[in-house]
């Protein structure tokens, strides 16, 4: 099946640009799931991965930019394999706390 991906590949494939993501997949922090049309609350995840399979790009972005304005306290990305590089195999909305995103983001700018 074309959405069948090797999430624990995917996760270590992209520690230069996602320095945590490999860790917090080991230990079971980021959940993968396929879109309802709902957002699910975080809960004890750092993020949540929806699979859009048949979304495009522009659609993905759109619903990031809506989510963004909806939900402050939540930060929302997409990834299309259309972008190449780094990008998820299936095209994907990505669910994370912002708050626990600033951090991450501010201990990389001081290393």
């Amino acid at each position: 099946m074309a959405d069948e991906v090797n999430w624990s590949d995917y996760f270590a494939s992209i520690v230069s640009v996602c320095p945590w993501s490999k860790a917090y997949w080991q230990k079971q922090k980021i959940d993968i799931c396929e879109w309802t049309g709902e957002l699910k609350e975080l809960g004890d995840y750092v993020a949540r991965v929806y699979k859009l399979p048949n979304a495009s790009a522009y659609k993905l972005n759109k619903l990031m930019k809506q989510f963004n304005e909806d939900r402050p306290k939540e930060e929302f990305l997409y990834s299309h394999p259309k972008f190449g590089r780094h990008s998820t195999p299936i095209p994907v909305l990505i669910q994370q706390d912002h708050q626990l995103l600033t951090d991450i983001r501010n201990n990389l700018k001081k290393r």
